[in-house]
């Protein structure tokens, strides 16, 4: 379900709403569930954590946020923003350069944390990228997630799981008409304030993002009908933005 009332935003945002809406209808048929599980905008900052399957599926999500009654801020990889014209409007929009594999992405942090303590949403893929498991699980996750969450310990993490959007495949007019199904299940919120104080030592860092992706990965499972792997694929492949 969706909450009824619409987020408070600028004109930036709205314009996002206004594009995307329309491609994400021409594209994909839609079947999201427990959205009202996203805590509302009174509520305070939000992390929502999110399994990466397609370049594609980002306009999916944001409208889920968007319907969840919160404005998105995606921390997404620093690439994006130097588009022409999807660049500027990813700046405008407030969301969040990262640039993975880097000293920056420390500053990527601190910006999430601002947007946090300002009570915003901000939206994560945890792996970094499009999963590279075979079968399409939600792979391990790097730690970026756990620092942030060790950085605002008690704002909610909220898990979702998404499956489908990597069925379209590439843009094509071949492919207008014939619309995928976009599934998303959302699961309850994360309390990881027992982390509160504690070291950043590898060891915290990977049993927290493990915690969170543990909870993406059975809300995955949920939407395919099948038992998730008992472990998670590990990418052989490192992934460094440059400025």
């Amino acid at each position: 379900m969706s909450r009824l009332h619409r987020p408070k935003a600028g004109f930036w945002i709205r314009l996002w709403v206004a594009l995307l809406y329309p491609i994400d209808s021409l594209l994909f048929r839609i079947r999201w569930r427990d959205l009202d599980r996203v805590p509302a905008p009174d509520e305070g900052g939000v992390i929502i954590a999110v399994n990466h399957v397609s370049p594609v599926d980002t306009i999916l999500m944001a409208r889920a946020v968007w319907q969840s009654g919160r404005v998105p801020r995606f921390m997404i990889k620093a690439g994006v923003f130097s588009w022409p014209i999807v660049g500027r409007m990813m700046r405008g929009s407030g969301q969040i350069p990262v640039y993975r594999g880097t000293a920056d992405a420390t500053q990527s942090l601190r910006e999430a944390v601002t947007a946090l303590e300002r009570g915003e949403a901000v939206v994560i893929y945890p792996e970094g990228t499009t999963t590279k498991d075979p079968a399409g699980w939600p792979m391990q996750a790097k730690t970026g997630i756990a620092r942030l969450v060790l950085l605002a310990p008690d704002i909610p993490v909220v898990p979702m799981g998404q499956w489908g959007a990597h069925q379209m495949g590439g843009f094509s007019l071949r492919r207008l008409g014939r619309r995928r199904v976009s599934q998303l299940s959302v699961g309850q919120p994360l309390d990881l304030s027992r982390h509160r104080g504690k070291e950043g030592s590898q060891t915290t860092l990977r049993e927290i993002t493990d915690e969170i992706m543990s909870a993406v990965r059975d809300e995955v499972a949920a939407l395919r009908g099948e038992p998730a792997p008992s472990e998670f694929f590990k990418p052989t492949r490192s992934y460094v933005d440059k400025r």
